[in-house]
Protein backbone atom coordinates (compact mmCIF):
# COMPACT_ATOMS: atom_id res chain seq x y z
CA UNK A 1 0.00 0.00 0.00
CA UNK A 2 1.23 3.42 -0.87
CA UNK A 3 1.96 5.42 2.52
CA UNK A 4 2.75 9.37 2.15
CA UNK A 5 2.62 8.86 5.79
CA UNK A 6 5.74 10.99 6.63
CA UNK A 7 5.33 13.42 9.49
CA UNK A 8 2.07 14.16 9.06
CA UNK A 9 0.46 13.01 13.16
CA UNK A 10 -0.40 9.97 11.64
CA UNK A 11 -2.41 10.62 8.79
CA UNK A 12 -2.55 8.62 6.51
CA UNK A 13 -2.89 9.26 2.90
CA UNK A 14 -3.30 6.86 -0.53
CA UNK A 15 -3.90 7.94 -4.05
CA UNK A 16 -5.76 4.96 -5.71
CA UNK A 17 -9.00 3.17 -5.59
CA UNK A 18 -7.77 0.27 -4.27
CA UNK A 19 -5.74 1.80 -1.18
CA UNK A 20 -8.90 3.50 -0.16
CA UNK A 21 -10.85 0.22 -0.48
CA UNK A 22 -8.32 -2.09 1.96
CA UNK A 23 -7.94 0.96 4.66
CA UNK A 24 -11.98 1.59 4.59
CA UNK A 25 -12.41 -2.70 4.15
CA UNK A 26 -10.13 -3.44 7.17
CA UNK A 27 -12.11 -0.71 9.15
CA UNK A 28 -14.97 -2.12 8.63
CA UNK A 29 -14.09 -5.90 9.21
CA UNK A 30 -12.86 -4.45 12.64
CA UNK A 31 -16.88 -3.31 13.43
CA UNK A 32 -15.83 0.78 13.16
CA UNK A 33 -18.25 3.05 11.76
CA UNK A 34 -16.61 5.06 8.45
CA UNK A 35 -17.49 8.79 7.97
CA UNK A 36 -16.17 10.38 4.18
CA UNK A 37 -15.89 14.30 3.77
CA UNK A 38 -15.60 14.94 0.26
CA UNK A 39 -13.34 18.09 -0.77
CA UNK A 40 -11.80 20.03 -3.40
CA UNK A 41 -8.95 21.39 -1.23
CA UNK A 42 -8.21 24.82 -0.22
CA UNK A 43 -9.57 24.11 3.51
CA UNK A 44 -11.10 26.81 5.33
CA UNK A 45 -13.54 26.33 8.67
CA UNK A 46 -16.25 25.30 6.84
CA UNK A 47 -14.89 22.22 5.31
CA UNK A 48 -13.13 21.36 8.96
CA UNK A 49 -16.99 21.74 10.44
CA UNK A 50 -17.89 18.55 8.32
CA UNK A 51 -14.42 17.03 9.68
CA UNK A 52 -15.19 17.70 13.37
CA UNK A 53 -19.02 16.03 12.44
CA UNK A 54 -17.35 12.89 11.43
CA UNK A 55 -14.94 12.61 14.10
CA UNK A 56 -17.75 13.06 16.59
CA UNK A 57 -19.91 10.55 14.90
CA UNK A 58 -18.11 8.04 13.36
CA UNK A 59 -15.35 5.76 14.68
CA UNK A 60 -12.93 7.00 11.62
CA UNK A 61 -13.01 9.73 9.01
CA UNK A 62 -11.92 9.93 5.43
CA UNK A 63 -11.50 13.20 4.00
CA UNK A 64 -10.89 13.67 -0.08
CA UNK A 65 -9.22 15.91 -2.07
CA UNK A 66 -9.63 15.97 -5.37
CA UNK A 67 -9.99 18.88 -7.73
CA UNK A 68 -12.76 17.45 -9.99
CA UNK A 69 -12.00 19.27 -13.59
CA UNK A 70 -15.53 17.93 -14.84
CA UNK A 71 -18.00 20.40 -12.52
CA UNK A 72 -15.82 23.52 -14.28
CA UNK A 73 -16.92 25.03 -17.17
CA UNK A 74 -14.83 26.37 -20.40
CA UNK A 75 -14.58 29.93 -19.00
CA UNK A 76 -14.76 28.82 -15.21
CA UNK A 77 -11.68 28.99 -12.71
CA UNK A 78 -9.85 25.37 -13.08
CA UNK A 79 -6.57 26.72 -13.62
CA UNK A 80 -6.36 28.83 -10.99
CA UNK A 81 -8.65 26.92 -8.24
CA UNK A 82 -6.70 27.41 -5.21
CA UNK A 83 -4.75 24.10 -4.43
CA UNK A 84 -2.53 23.66 -1.25
CA UNK A 85 -2.37 19.96 -0.90
CA UNK A 86 0.32 20.70 2.14
CA UNK A 87 -1.60 22.86 4.02
CA UNK A 88 -4.42 20.42 3.90
CA UNK A 89 -2.85 17.84 5.27
CA UNK A 90 -1.74 19.28 8.05
CA UNK A 91 -5.38 21.08 8.74
CA UNK A 92 -6.71 17.46 8.29
CA UNK A 93 -3.99 15.77 10.50
CA UNK A 94 -4.96 18.46 13.62
CA UNK A 95 -8.68 17.98 13.14
CA UNK A 96 -8.25 14.30 13.61
CA UNK A 97 -8.84 12.73 10.10
CA UNK A 98 -7.64 8.96 9.83
CA UNK A 99 -7.22 8.69 5.91
CA UNK A 100 -6.66 11.22 3.08
CA UNK A 101 -7.49 10.16 -0.32
CA UNK A 102 -6.21 12.50 -3.11
CA UNK A 103 -6.20 10.72 -6.48
CA UNK A 104 -4.72 12.43 -9.74
CA UNK A 105 -7.29 12.77 -12.76
CA UNK A 106 -6.20 9.67 -14.35
CA UNK A 107 -6.75 7.63 -10.90
CA UNK A 108 -10.36 8.79 -10.69
CA UNK A 109 -11.23 8.71 -15.13
CA UNK A 110 -9.37 6.56 -16.68
CA UNK A 111 -8.76 6.64 -20.17
CA UNK A 112 -11.86 5.51 -22.24
CA UNK A 113 -14.05 7.26 -19.37
CA UNK A 114 -17.51 8.03 -21.03
CA UNK A 115 -20.31 7.04 -17.86
CA UNK A 116 -21.32 9.73 -16.12
CA UNK A 117 -24.51 10.94 -13.62
CA UNK A 118 -26.90 13.18 -14.29
CA UNK A 119 -29.60 13.98 -12.22
CA UNK A 120 -32.36 15.57 -14.54
CA UNK A 121 -34.96 17.92 -13.29
CA UNK A 122 -32.98 19.16 -9.60
CA UNK A 123 -29.79 19.38 -11.42
CA UNK A 124 -31.34 21.74 -14.20
CA UNK A 125 -32.57 24.46 -12.62
CA UNK A 126 -30.84 27.54 -10.54
CA UNK A 127 -27.38 26.33 -11.05
CA UNK A 128 -27.78 24.10 -13.43
CA UNK A 129 -29.36 26.85 -15.67
CA UNK A 130 -26.22 29.23 -14.74
CA UNK A 131 -23.54 26.37 -15.00
CA UNK A 132 -24.98 24.03 -17.65
CA UNK A 133 -23.17 20.65 -17.27
CA UNK A 134 -21.67 21.40 -13.55
CA UNK A 135 -24.17 19.33 -11.54
CA UNK A 136 -23.34 16.09 -13.90
CA UNK A 137 -19.59 16.91 -13.10
CA UNK A 138 -20.48 16.75 -9.07
CA UNK A 139 -22.95 13.94 -9.68
CA UNK A 140 -20.67 12.24 -11.68
CA UNK A 141 -17.92 12.27 -9.16
CA UNK A 142 -19.57 12.33 -6.12
CA UNK A 143 -21.37 8.91 -7.13
CA UNK A 144 -17.58 7.46 -7.81
CA UNK A 145 -16.60 8.69 -4.17
CA UNK A 146 -19.31 6.96 -2.79
CA UNK A 147 -19.17 3.71 -4.30
CA UNK A 148 -15.37 3.89 -4.18
CA UNK A 149 -15.08 4.67 -0.22
CA UNK A 150 -18.16 2.48 0.95
CA UNK A 151 -18.42 5.01 3.99
CA UNK A 152 -21.36 4.51 6.41
CA UNK A 153 -22.31 8.47 5.83
CA UNK A 154 -20.98 11.24 4.03
CA UNK A 155 -20.88 14.65 5.08
CA UNK A 156 -21.41 17.70 2.77
CA UNK A 157 -22.16 21.59 3.56
CA UNK A 158 -25.39 23.23 3.72
CA UNK A 159 -23.43 26.17 1.77
CA UNK A 160 -23.93 24.23 -1.55
CA UNK A 161 -27.51 23.45 -0.53
CA UNK A 162 -28.66 22.57 -3.51
CA UNK A 163 -25.92 20.30 -4.53
CA UNK A 164 -26.38 18.61 -1.32
CA UNK A 165 -29.89 17.75 -2.35
CA UNK A 166 -28.63 16.50 -6.07
CA UNK A 167 -26.33 14.34 -3.91
CA UNK A 168 -29.41 12.53 -1.61
CA UNK A 169 -31.97 12.51 -4.76
CA UNK A 170 -28.53 10.02 -6.50
CA UNK A 171 -27.65 8.73 -3.20
CA UNK A 172 -31.62 7.25 -3.26
CA UNK A 173 -32.35 6.40 -6.93
CA UNK A 174 -28.70 4.40 -8.06
CA UNK A 175 -29.59 2.71 -4.08
CA UNK A 176 -25.91 3.90 -2.75
CA UNK A 177 -26.69 2.93 0.96
CA UNK A 178 -24.17 5.44 2.31
CA UNK A 179 -26.43 7.98 4.16
CA UNK A 180 -26.06 11.68 3.37
CA UNK A 181 -25.17 14.09 6.45
CA UNK A 182 -25.94 17.84 6.00
CA UNK A 183 -23.25 20.07 8.15
CA UNK A 184 -24.81 23.75 8.60
CA UNK A 185 -22.94 26.83 7.44
CA UNK A 186 -19.97 28.01 8.93
CA UNK A 187 -20.54 32.01 8.77
CA UNK A 188 -17.96 35.22 9.32
CA UNK A 189 -18.30 37.26 11.89
CA UNK A 190 -19.97 39.76 9.59
CA UNK A 191 -22.17 36.87 8.32
CA UNK A 192 -20.41 35.75 4.47
CA UNK A 193 -20.53 32.34 4.05
CA UNK A 194 -17.08 30.52 4.12
CA UNK A 195 -15.74 29.58 0.77
CA UNK A 196 -12.64 29.06 -0.92
CA UNK A 197 -13.57 31.60 -3.60
CA UNK A 198 -13.82 34.15 -1.00
CA UNK A 199 -9.89 34.22 -1.33
CA UNK A 200 -10.40 36.00 -4.93
CA UNK A 201 -12.56 38.81 -3.35
CA UNK A 202 -10.46 42.43 -3.30
CA UNK A 203 -10.10 44.44 0.03
CA UNK A 204 -12.99 46.34 -1.16
CA UNK A 205 -15.14 43.56 -2.79
CA UNK A 206 -14.86 41.67 0.68
CA UNK A 207 -16.09 45.09 2.35
CA UNK A 208 -19.24 44.52 0.20
CA UNK A 209 -19.53 40.82 0.25
CA UNK A 210 -21.98 40.08 3.53
CA UNK A 211 -24.57 42.49 1.96
CA UNK A 212 -25.95 38.65 0.11
CA UNK A 213 -26.49 37.47 3.71
CA UNK A 214 -28.20 40.45 4.79
CA UNK A 215 -29.96 40.44 1.90
CA UNK A 216 -31.20 36.81 2.66
CA UNK A 217 -32.34 37.36 5.83
CA UNK A 218 -34.51 40.45 4.69
CA UNK A 219 -35.84 38.39 1.97
CA UNK A 220 -36.43 35.34 4.19
CA UNK A 221 -38.68 37.74 6.62
CA UNK A 222 -40.67 38.67 3.76
CA UNK A 223 -40.87 35.31 2.92
CA UNK A 224 -42.60 34.54 6.38
CA UNK A 225 -44.71 37.50 6.53
CA UNK A 226 -46.30 36.09 3.35
CA UNK A 227 -45.29 38.57 0.97
CA UNK A 228 -45.39 37.89 -2.86
CA UNK A 229 -42.65 35.75 -4.17
CA UNK A 230 -41.80 37.90 -7.18
CA UNK A 231 -42.07 41.28 -5.49
CA UNK A 232 -39.19 39.78 -3.04
CA UNK A 233 -37.14 38.63 -5.45
CA UNK A 234 -37.30 42.17 -7.28
CA UNK A 235 -36.67 43.57 -3.89
CA UNK A 236 -33.37 41.38 -3.04
CA UNK A 237 -32.52 41.93 -6.66
CA UNK A 238 -32.11 46.00 -6.07
CA UNK A 239 -30.21 45.44 -2.26
CA UNK A 240 -27.74 43.76 -4.05
CA UNK A 241 -27.20 45.74 -7.39
CA UNK A 242 -26.99 48.74 -5.01
CA UNK A 243 -24.84 47.26 -2.57
CA UNK A 244 -22.56 47.42 -5.39
CA UNK A 245 -22.93 43.95 -6.74
CA UNK A 246 -21.74 43.04 -10.01
CA UNK A 247 -24.93 41.15 -11.25
CA UNK A 248 -27.27 38.66 -9.69
CA UNK A 249 -27.74 35.00 -11.00
CA UNK A 250 -30.81 34.57 -9.06
CA UNK A 251 -32.22 35.22 -5.86
CA UNK A 252 -35.48 33.31 -5.07
CA UNK A 253 -37.19 31.42 -2.39
CA UNK A 254 -37.71 27.72 -3.47
CA UNK A 255 -39.69 24.50 -1.61
CA UNK A 256 -36.67 23.26 0.44
CA UNK A 257 -37.26 19.96 -0.04
CA UNK A 258 -37.27 20.09 -3.72
CA UNK A 259 -36.63 23.65 -5.08
CA UNK A 260 -39.99 23.75 -7.02
CA UNK A 261 -41.53 27.41 -6.68
CA UNK A 262 -42.37 28.33 -3.20
CA UNK A 263 -45.53 27.71 -2.54
CA UNK A 264 -46.63 25.00 -5.66
CA UNK A 265 -46.61 21.80 -3.01
CA UNK A 266 -48.09 23.70 -0.47
CA UNK A 267 -47.14 26.76 1.63
CA UNK A 268 -47.35 25.00 4.47
CA UNK A 269 -44.03 23.49 3.48
CA UNK A 270 -40.37 24.44 4.65
CA UNK A 271 -39.00 26.99 2.23
CA UNK A 272 -35.37 28.18 1.34
CA UNK A 273 -33.85 31.36 -0.16
CA UNK A 274 -31.18 30.69 -2.57
CA UNK A 275 -29.05 33.06 -4.36
CA UNK A 276 -25.98 33.59 -6.75
CA UNK A 277 -24.56 36.49 -7.81
CA UNK A 278 -21.11 38.06 -8.60
CA UNK A 279 -18.63 40.87 -7.27
CA UNK A 280 -16.47 41.75 -9.14
CA UNK A 281 -14.78 38.38 -11.22
CA UNK A 282 -16.10 36.44 -8.10
CA UNK A 283 -19.33 34.39 -7.68
CA UNK A 284 -20.82 33.98 -4.66
CA UNK A 285 -23.85 31.75 -3.72
CA UNK A 286 -25.95 31.32 -0.29
CA UNK A 287 -28.64 30.30 1.09
CA UNK A 288 -30.81 30.04 4.28
CA UNK A 289 -33.95 28.75 5.85
CA UNK A 290 -36.95 30.75 5.21
CA UNK A 291 -39.16 30.74 8.83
Amino acid sequence: MTDDQGSKKGLEIVRTVADLRQVVSSWHKDGLSVGLVPTMGALHAGHLALIEQSVNAMDRTVATLFVNPKQFGPNEDLDTYPRDEDGDRDKLSVAGTDLLFAPSADEMYARGNSTGVSVAGLGDILEGEFRPGFFDGVATVVAKLLIQAGADTAYFGEKDYQQLLVIRRLARDLDIPTVIEGVAIVRADDGLALSSRNAYLSDEERRIAPALHQTLLGAAEKAGAGEDVAGIEAWAHTQLLDAGFTSVDYLTVRDAETLEAYGALGKDRPARVLAAAKLGSTRLIDNIPAE
